[in-house]
């Protein structure tokens, strides 16, 4: 990248000559890892050819995952290294808009593979893998509901119904707390008939 659209993009409220200073500031106070992974030139900055870059293989994880649920098969990858390489937020602690964009396009994206690779490990019967996958998908969004769909379902093809109303029952509680918001009918459906009839706070209907 060129250094000025680097150092814009960086510091984009301060005037162009501080913005290119503090940018020949944070290049000079790099450390050995840093110098290895750049290649620093006068007009521009770009990753030294041996470089590999943790999100691109994290995405092309996710992708295959998703090719893979398409034909009907489970990824060709450890299924473990899979669910720790989709695990991890973007840039946490960064506020800027093009960080917030790009760290939601790839939370999207790992959610959906996560929740992908619980289904298909479900339908494998690896139980055990399918309720990590899940576990990972409600942690990196616990209001969201296809992922404590997955976690139920997981849970229940465990053979583990006291497990899959536990889940049932701590999202209904945060989903009323935090939102004013019940479980749809989809999640109701799915522990149907294990216990009492539940609110969607997660405790027995008077």
């Amino acid at each position: 990248m060129p250094r000025p659209l680097i150092a814009g993009t960086l510091w984009p409220a301060s005037p162009e000559h501080s913005a290119h200073a503090n940018l020949r500031s944070a290049l000079a106070r790099l450390h050995q890892a840093g110098r290895q992974a750049l290649e620093i030139g006068t007009a521009e900055v770009r990753l030294a050819p041996e470089t590999t870059v943790d999100l691109h293989e994290a995405r092309r994880t996710a992708l295959h995952i998703l090719a893979s649920a398409e034909a009907g098969r489970l990824p060709g990858c450890s299924v473990l290294e899979a669910i720790e390489a989709l695990s991890a937020d973007l840039l946490p602690g960064w506020y800027d808009d093009w960080a917030l964009l790009e760290a939601e396009d790839w939370r999207q994206l790992r959610l959906h593979a996560l929740e992908t690779l619980a289904e298909r490990l479900i339908t494998a019967r690896r139980h055990a893998d399918a309720v990590t996958a899940a576990q990972a998908a409600v942690h990196a969004d616990p209001l969201r509901e296809s992922g404590q769909v997955c976690l139920v379902r997981a849970h229940l093809a465990q053979g583990n119904p006291s497990e899959a109303l536990h889940a049932f029952a701590r999202y209904g509680r945060r989903l009323h707390d935090e939102l004013g918001l019940e479980p749809t009918e989809r999640l109701h459906r799915l522990v149907a008939g294990l216990a009492p009839s539940r609110r969607g706070d997660g405790r027995p209907a008077r």
